[in-house]
């Protein structure tokens, strides 16, 4: 520990349903030395945690020792602030309520903050990227598992009574539409995800007959429809249109009832955001609130994918009140 007695380093932890990447961060942000274990590995919640809480004090003592870490953040599907549960988890091995930041604060020792990764990612954005100077925004997490959302106002993340708040991707659009994994039909995510986008492919494809590269595609991924935009398949052009035009209403919709400053879309599926941003925009600005017509910035945050929600979850961690076992 430094001279002063600032603990100079937090963990940052980023739960997804495939990997758990964990970092060392510092007070600026730079990321000391990151790791990761394979979550999928783990049907067991205990011995996830087991093997998380290992990776993690490996990690800290080959990077400064454990007297330098003041605390933990962690990024989890269907997180929740207040509680520190992943509760009902919809595409997690683990259902109910998890007590996550509790089992992990037990066995390591430390103050854990705990939030979905919309929150996580929204308060990284704050910290290090296209919220920096923002007071009131929103953060879309669009990525290959989900779609979620995060609400800051007047500097602050609104979570709502529950800590529920901001849950983008299960907004009905379509009552008849998609079964989601959540148990109810035709939710955002259902359509603005990549299975969503794998759905919107062939539907099109039956319902229009039309000749495709993809029908020649085992498994229809984002990057496969991608690759077929690049080669003018006119079946993929269309299915990511759809998604901007779907994706563009209910951002109209959120900016009409929010009032943002700015939209910043964060996520894997941002790589692919050139086949839909154009056709979001104009769906955006065509349904939002006439008030707001061109003053809603639409952003495409400009973090690395690898590092944006371990960073988050390091923001988080600086947030929560001091604890340790080994003061």
């Amino acid at each position: 520990m430094s001279e002063n007695g600032i603990k100079r380093h937090v963990v940052g932890v980023d739960v997804s349903t495939e990997l758990t990447t964990y970092a060392v961060v510092d007070l600026q942000g730079g990321i000391i030395a990151k790791q990761s274990l394979r979550t999928s590995d783990y049907s067991n919640v205990n011995e996830y945690v087991s093997a998380l809480c290992e990776g993690i004090i490996t990690l800290v003592e080959q990077n400064g020792g454990y007297e330098n870490v003041r605390s933990v953040g962690v990024s989890a599907p269907s997180g929740n602030f207040v509680t520190g549960s992943m509760e009902n988890a919809a595409n997690m091995p683990w259902k109910g309520h998890v007590p996550l930041a509790a089992m992990l604060r037990d066995r390591l020792g430390l103050a854990v903050a705990l939030g979905n990764d919309a929150h996580v990612t929204a308060v990284g954005e704050k910290a290090f990227g296209a919220a920096h100077g923002l007071r009131n925004f929103i953060v879309i997490s669009f990525s290959h598992g989900g779609l979620g959302s995060c609400i800051f106002m007047d500097g602050h993340p609104y979570l709502g009574a529950e800590g529920y708040a901001g849950e983008f991707g299960h907004i009905c659009i379509n009552e008849t539409g998609r079964q989601c994994n959540c148990g109810h039909r035709g939710c955002l995510e259902e359509y603005a995800s990549a299975r969503g986008l794998a759905n919107t492919a062939q539907e099109i494809i039956q319902a229009t007959g039309k000749k495709s590269l993809l029908q020649e595609v085992e498994n229809i991924t984002p990057q496969a429809i991608a690759d077929a935009c690049e080669q003018g398949d006119e079946v993929a052009l269309e299915t990511f249109r759809q998604v901007g035009r779907v994706l563009g209403g209910a951002l109209a919709t959120y900016a009409s009832l929010i009032d943002p400053e700015a939209i910043i879309l964060t996520g894997d599926m941002t790589l692919f955001s050139k086949w839909i941003i154009d056709v979001l925009r104009e769906t955006f600005e065509a349904n939002i609130f006439q008030n707001l017509k061109g003053k809603v910035n639409l952003l495409i945050s400009p973090l690395n994918n690898s590092e944006r929600d371990v960073l988050g979850a390091s923001a988080l961690a600086w947030d929560v009140k001091e604890y340790s076992l080994f003061k």
